[in-house]
């Protein structure tokens, strides 16, 4: 028996009727077609499904979708101005840590909660927020300098 939910993703307003077992990740990538929240392992381990709920992050492939009703979303697709990106993309790209690009959204959802909560983390604050985000590529030192960058520190 399905049930019916709303739910605000990137600020824009859903009604949906969904599965009991569906997952937040599968609501956003298939029904809602927001396919930069990527698909990692599906069992909350390498955090490419990182989205914001209430502004906290969270595995996606770990929330039920019933579980996100009344509550909101963001998505990488959702970070950006119209086509002007986020200061935290533009200093992903600037500093070279988006290499295959796969868990970049996750990586800067994460990073936009510990900025959110503290704009001027040191380091380790931003290894230590990072450290449920896996990048198979290597690049946490550029994450690191990147988000840095935008909390006004020099890495």
């Amino acid at each position: 028996m399905n049930h019916r939910i709303q739910i605000s993703v990137n600020g824009e307003r859903y009604d949906l009727s969904v599965e009991p077992k569906k997952t937040l990740l599968d609501l956003l990538r298939e029904d809602l077609e927001l396919t930069g929240t990527k698909k990692g392992c599906d069992h909350g381990e390498c955090g490419a499904c990182t989205v914001l709920l209430n502004g906290q992050p969270v595995q996606a492939c770990l929330v039920l979708a019933v579980e996100a009703d009344e509550k909101e979303v963001l998505t990488i697709e959702g970070l950006a101005d119209g086509s002007r990106l986020h200061p935290l993309q533009e200093a992903f790209i600037r500093h070279g840590a988006v290499q295959c690009g796969y868990c970049s959204p996750g990586m800067i959802l994460t990073a936009k909660a510990l900025l959110d909560e503290n704009p001027r983390p040191t380091e380790m604050e931003v290894k230590k927020a990072i450290a449920g985000n896996l990048c198979r590529c290597g690049t946490y030192n550029k994450v690191v300098k990147a988000v840095l960058s935008v909390a006004g520190k020099k890495p």
